[in-house]
Order: C-alpha cells, then sequence, then structure tokens
C-alpha cells in the first residue's frame, strides 16, 4: 500500500512553491514506504531461508529414522557387538576361572546323634 500525498502549491509567476511542511511530509512518507519495502524484503528472506532449514531437519529426520529401523542397521550392529564380545571372551575366561577350587559348601563338623 503507497500512500501518496498531493502537495499544497501555489504559483508566483513561472515557478511553484511548495511549502516546506509538505515536502517534509512527502519525505517522511517516502521513507516509511522504503523502509516497509526493505523491512518486507528482509522477511521475506528470512521466511525463506526458515523453511529451507525446517524442511531439512524434517527430512534428515524421516531418512534417519528409516534407516535406524532398518534391517541393514540392526545386523550392522549386531555383527559389531559380537565381534567385540568374542574378542573379549577368551580374556575374561582367563582371568575368571581359578585352577583349582574347593568344596562347593562347607559342612560344619558334626558332634553326634542329635536327640529330639
Amino acid at each position: 500500500m503507497f500512500l501518496s500525498i498531493i502537495p499544497y502549491m501555489t504559483r508566483n509567476g513561472a515557478s511553484p512553491i511548495i511549502r516546506k511542511s509538505t515536502i517534509n511530509v512527502i519525505g517522511t512518507l517516502a521513507l516509511i514506504n522504503a523502509s516497509l519495502i526493505m523491512f518486507q524484503k528482509i522477511a521475506n528472506v528470512l521466511s525463506i531461508i526458515s523453511f529451507v532449514m525446517v524442511a531439512s531437519m524434517s527430512g534428515g529426520a524421516y531418512f534417519g529414522y528409516k534407516y535406524l529401523t532398518s534391517e541393514n542397521f540392526k545386523s550392522r550392529v549386531m555383527n559389531e557387538i559380537l565381534g567385540n564380545v568374542q574378542g573379549m571372551m577368551p580374556q575374561v575366561l582367563e582371568k575368571g576361572l581359578p585352577d583349582l577350587t574347593g568344596p562347593s559348601l562347607p559342612l560344619p563338623p558334626t558332634l553326634g546323634e542329635s536327640k529330639i
């Protein structure tokens, strides 16, 4: 929306005279219009950037979810976990199992037959 004001003009001979207050109003309105147009351009650019960011984040989240729920990802993770566990098992078994063991449960010594 552009506002335009027709200036108040008087003629003194061949050259028109425009009042100073009319020039100030026209200059102020032109500055306001220019500022609004510049603000609108900046807002449009920011909205486009915002849309691109939201679209890329949504697309990334969708494809990431699809990858994490795929069979390919599950098999890759399982193979990596099993490979790490199999590599650690000989070390854990060598350190954790003793060479000799004692009785399973120690029994208290018996004093004789108990009388009830």
